[in-house]
Parts: C-alpha cells; sequence; structure tokens
C-alpha cells in the first residue's frame, strides 16, 4: 500500500515563511519596516518552535502585516523563486505520486495553491488556512470556522480525513511533530534544508535535510542517486572557510579540523568520509587510504601532492585534485621580496637595528636590475617569476628537466651548472620527487658564484641544510631564504629548529609561500568545484592521479562509472553485463593510465537493480557507482 506523504510549505516545500516574505512586501516604504518585520519573524519562529499557541501566533501576525489582496499576487510571484531546491530537483516524484500527496499547512490557501499545483499536487489534496478582507481588498485576518485556523489545527484535519495506510509528515516546524505525537502518523521527518530547529529535530524519528534523503530512505523515484546530505566531508589543517561554505551549499555534510591528523587518528577519522580535504602536512598513506571505505576524492588545498600515496589511491579507486595554479602569484611575491631584501642585506641590518647598532653602508648591498637571476624549475611559479623578474629589470636563465617554452627574454640553459655558474641569484622552483632530494648540496654551492643569493620556495628536502650553513660561515653565499624545511612543526604550538636560525642575511618563513588572503580564497574555490564536478558528474579533468576525461552533461540518463585495474578485457565486460541486462548503450567513454581504467556509460534511464551487482564481480573491478 503507497504511503500518505503529509508535506508542510512554508519552509519546507518553500524557502521562506510566507507571511514573513508577504510582511516585506506590504510594509514596503514605511519607516518602520525593519522592525515590524523582524517582530513578525520572531513571533513565526516561537509559534513554529511551539512556545505560544498557533492561533495567537497568527493573529498577531496578522495584525502587524496590513496586507492588501494585490501584495498577494506579488508574493507568488516571489515565492515561485523561493521554492526548496531539492523539491524542484523532484519534481517528477510529485507528478508521478501527487494522488498520495497532502499539503497541511497553516499558512494561506491564497499563496499555496498556486506553488504547488504546478507540481502536480490535486487542489482537492491542498488543505490551509484562508484570508479575510474588507470591500478595500485589506487583509483584515483568517477564517476562523476553517479546522486549521484552531489550535492543535493539523492534528484535527488529519483526524478529520481518516488516512487509511501509512502516514509520514515532512515538516519544519513543532506542529509536524504534533501529528505524529497524536498517533496520526507513523513517522515524523524534521525537514532541515531551509532552517533547523532543535525543538523540531530533537523529537524527529529521521532528520531530511533534503528531500533526497526521504525518497532515498524508502526508495521512492529521486533525481540524483545518492542524497547528497550523505556524502561526508572532512577538512583538515585551517583550510579556508570559501571551501567550507561552498561544500555545506552543496548538501554535503562537512567537519572541520583545524589541524593536521597523524596517521592512527586519521585512519579512526576517515571511516564513512566520502571527500578528505588537506594541506601540505597531514601524509595520506597507503594504510589511511584502505581504511577509507567510502573514500571517493581527496583535494589537496595547495601545489604538492607528494604527501599522497597517490599509487594506493588509484589502487582504492581514489582521485586526488590539487590547485596547481591558485597560489602562484603569491609564491612569486615572497620570491621577488626576498630576492630584493636579500640584494639590499636588509635582514642583517634589521637585527642589527634590533639590538642599537645603525649599520648605514652600501657594502654589498645591491639592486636587482642587471643582475642575473637563475631560475631552477620552469613550472608555473617559474615562469610567471621570469617574467615579474625581468620587468623589474633582471637578466633570467633556467633550467629544466623537460624542455620548456622560454617567457619574454628569458634563456633556458642546457644543465644545472650553467646556470648555478653565472647567477647573482639562485630559486629552486621543483616538485618533491624523491630525486629531488639534496638537488642543491656542497658540490653545487661550490659552483655558484662569491656574493650570490640562494632561495627555496619549493619543498624542503630539495635544499642540504648542512651545505647552506657552511657557505654562510665561510661567506660564499650572500644571503639564504627559505619558506619551507625538511621538518615543520605540526603546530603553531611546536617550536621550529634549524641549525641556520639567526644567520645574518637569511630570511626564514613558516611555509606561507601561498598563505595571502586572495591565494587561499582562490584554491577555496578551485578545489571544491573540481571535486564536486567528479561526485556529481565523473568528470576528472584536473585529478593528478585518474585519466583526465571531460564529460557532457548526461542528459535524461543514468550515468555508471566503472574503475577497475587496467587490464585486458573489462571494457568488453562492462558492455557484455550490461547488454545481458537489456539495457541500451547511449554514450560511452574511457580513460586508462598505467594502473586504472575509468569507464563512463550513460544507459536509458530504466534497467534492473541487479545490474550495479553484476558490474561489481567483474575481475579487477575496483569501484562501481551511478549518477543520474
Amino acid at each position: 500500500m503507497k504511503p500518505y506523504i503529509i508535506i508542510d510549505f512554508d519552509s519546507t516545500f518553500t524557502k521562506v515563511e510566507g507571511l514573513d516574505l508577504l510582511a516585506e512586501i506590504s510594509l514596503k516604504g514605511r519607516s518602520d519596516r525593519a522592525e515590524k518585520v523582524k517582530r513578525i519573524r520572531e513571533i513565526t519562529n516561537l509559534g513554529m518552535e511551539g512556545k505560544i499557541k498557533f492561533k495567537k501566533s497568527l493573529e498577531e501576525r496578522l495584525k502587524l502585516l496590513e496586507a492588501k489582496r494585490e501584495d498577494i499576487d506579488v508574493l507568488v510571484k516571489r515565492l515561485e523563486k523561493k521554492i526548496s531546491s531539492s523539491f524542484k530537483r523532484n519534481e517528477a516524484f510529485f507528478q508521478e505520486y501527487g494522488s498520495q500527496i497532502l499539503i497541511i499547512s497553516s499558512g494561506f490557501k491564497e499563496f499555496i495553491q498556486p506553488i504547488v499545483e504546478p507540481f502536480g499536487i490535486p487542489t482537492r489534496n491542498i488543505y490551509a488556512n484562508e484570508f479575510t478582507y474588507d470591500s478595500q481588498g485589506r487583509i483584515t485576518g483568517f477564517d476562523k470556522r476553517r479546522i486549521l485556523a484552531s489550535n492543535n489545527g493539523k492534528v484535527k484535519q488529519i483526524k478529520a480525513l481518516e488516512l487509511k495506510g501509512p502516514v509520514y509528515v515532512i515538516g519544519d516546524g513543532y506542529t509536524d511533530y504534533e501529528i505524529k505525537e497524536s498517533g496520526l502518523a507513523d513517522k515524523f521527518y524534521a525537514f532541515t534544508e531551509n532552517v533547523k530547529r532543535t525543538s523540531v529535530t530533537d523529537v524527529a524519528d529521521h532528520i531530511t535535510p533534503s528531500l533526497d534523503e526521504f525518497l532515498y530512505k524508502h526508495k521512492l523515484p529521486m533525481a540524483i542517486s545518492y542524497p547528497k546530505s550523505r556524502i561526508k566531508v572532512l577538512v583538515l589543517e585551517n583550510i579556508h572557510n570559501e571551501a567550507i561554505k561552498i561544500f555545506k551549499e552543496e548538501g554535503y555534510q562537512v567537519e572541520r579540523v583545524n589541524r593536521a591528523l597523524e596517521e592512527t587518528e586519521l585512519i579512526k577519522k576517515i571511516q564513512d568520509v566520502s571527500i578528505l580535504c588537506i594541506r601540505s602536512k597531514t601524509q595520506v598513506s597507503k594504510r589511511v587510504l584502505e581504511a577509507g571505505n567510502k573514500l571517493h576524492a581527496i583535494g589537496a588545498f595547495c601545489i604538492g601532492t607528494n604527501q599522497i600515496d597517490l599509487h594506493a589511491a588509484m589502487d582504492q579507486g581514489v582521485a586526488v585534485y590539487n590547485a596547481p595554479y591558485s597560489n602562484t602569484r603569491s609564491v612569486v611575491e615572497l620570491a621577488i621580496a626576498q630576492i630584493i631584501m636579500l640584494m639590499r642585506r636588509i635582514p642583517e641590518r634589521m637585527r642589527a637595528m634590533d639590538q642599537g647598532e645603525w649599520r648605514k653602508s652600501a657594502e654589498k648591498s645591491n639592486e636587482v636590475r642587471g643582475k642575473v637571476l637563475g631560475i631552477i624549475g620552469y613550472g608555473n611559479i617559474g615562469s610567471q617569476l621570469s617574467v615579474v623578474a625581468e620587468s623589474l629589470g633582471m637578466e633570467v636563465v633556467y633550467y629544466d628537466i623537460i624542455d620548456k617554452m622560454p617567457l619574454g627574454n628569458a634563456r633556458e640553459l642546457p644543465d644545472l651548472e650553467s646556470l648555478l655558474k653565472i647567477s647573482d641569484a639562485v630559486t629552486v622552483h621543483v616538485d618533491g620527487r624523491q630525486s629531488n632530494k639534496n638537488l642543491i648540496g656542497r658540490s653545487q654551492i661550490a659552483k655558484m658564484k662569491k656574493d650570490s643569493i640562494l632561495l627555496n620556495l619549493s619543498r624542503g628536502h630539495v635544499i642540504d641544510f648542512a651545505a647552506v650553513k657552511t657557505s654562510l660561515e665561510n661567506k660564499k653565499l650572500k644571503g639564504f631564504s627559505a619558506d619551507v624545511f625538511p621538518h615543520e612543526p605540526a603546530n603553531n604550538k611546536e617550536e621550529f629548529k634549524l641549525p641556520i636560525r639567526g644567520y645574518e642575511n637569511t630570511i626564514l618563513t613558516p611555509h606561507i609561500g601561498g598563505s595571502t588572503l586572495e591565494a587561499q580564497s582562490n584554491i577555496a574555490r578551485f578545489v571544491p568545484d573540481k571535486i564536486m564536478k567528479y561526485i556529481n558528474a565523473g568528470n576528472t579533468y584536473g585529478s593528478v592521479n585518474f585519466p583526465n576525461l571531460r564529460l557532457p552533461d548526461q542528459g535524461d540518463a543514468h550515468r555508471l562509472i566503472h574503475i577497475h585495474q587496467n587490464i585486458s578485457g573489462v571494457l568488453a565486460q562492462v558492455n557484455d553485463t550490461i547488454a545481458d541486462f537489456n539495457v541500451n548503450i547511449v554514450g560511452q567513454y574511457l580513460g586508462t593510465n598505467e594502473r586504472i581504467g575509468y569507464v563512463i556509460t550513460d544507459i536509458n534511464k530504466i534497467y534492473h537493480k541487479d545490474l550495479m551487482k553484476q558490474l561489481r564481480k567483474i575481475e579487477g573491478t575496483i569501484k562501481v557507482r551511478v549518477l543520474y
């Protein structure tokens, strides 16, 4: 037997309370508008939380409204734009189940009916109050003869209907719970997509952050394959608030921890997490990935991904995304600032001033104009640094293990030794691969010019700090700066230890190359966007470990995602399995790399649920999921 589904209107079917919005419309231009609107909202909340009787709440609000019949037409137009997202998304469900859906609201039929009828809910299933008017069309009150106009009106209305069969109630107010409390409903679902009231959620049988959750729980037709509210996001290391906001607006559950987690702690935390967000300090090992039983994606809110075991991530079917461009400008500006300061010997003069010494001298203090800047690693940061440095009048040379097109007047050199010999300033911008460990050590520094400067804003292990210490002590280097270190404190309370602390003409900064508000904001938008395109549509473009696929919109179809080991015959088995279920393929896309294959198959909407079970049984399968 199909259940009856009773749905509230205000703050459930729509994102707002109808009378609150009507107040904003009817009081427009009034000097006391803000005060009255605020008071109406306060009374609304008191009534919804069950702190004052409904009838009193309604009477007090209508006195303050001073609304007219024509204001309702304006209200309806605004409410059409305020329909709850999950209701709008699942309009097909309403069209199919409209006869079983009852709108029972303490609001008013004049603005409820025009909103819900287009969803296929018949007029006979809409129960609400009605306004009363004077001869000039002004709202004077409400029809007190109607059942819903009385205290406990929803309970009385449902009693009068004498519904036969299961009854479920979806709403955001205490009056909705009273239906269940009276014994007239089997379950009460607290709807929290628009507003969350503790007094309501505390007594609910189930909290439904969206209509998707209710439909999923009852195996009813829904527009998406899995409620977004069940997708858990774990955000570590004090990632910018913009990312939190984006994930929450998407409907995901978000847990935030403002520090890095050690492996054991992360293994406990990551169970049931779908998306993990980190910066550079959290190490995502094979053990962590194996513990992430529901993990689909990792977002590295930084440039590098060497803190993540990318091979293990592929083996577990976990896509990894980073932000290769978002903080480029910030790192470049820090490098330029440090080059200028070291060339002018500013750090040692600042330390002397702090000790009361006045060192006014031009000795070994140079402009950067006309000096040679040697850039090791001509990627995103190195190439942009070359443009900015050249605009300051520097001559730029660079070396990279891969041939890169020079920008501006920069010159590519054939080897590292050639660069070291002619550069007045050497700056390192390479990735964190193990082969780059101690890229600059004793022999490399020995080849550098006397009184040159060295900078490292890439990875801590690429510089031999013992060699740097020696070169500073014997005056081979005029200056040195680093923003990254072999061991970095896990948090701001841990002491930073390094043998060259306090040395003359050195700049040591706490890994802040990308720590500008602009960079963090850019990263906080870029990474979630990539992850959500993967979760919602299967797009892998920009992933550092998955085959990169840009997919068209799926349209009126299901999208099946099959991630598997890169072994022969899997695609054929996928297609044979789909054919066994007499399902038509309307589009298919395949990408592979050295370890995995990634197959996207768009199919007709009707298919047997056992299809997914059979796809999971194919040899080499890592993960299977479906998107609508």
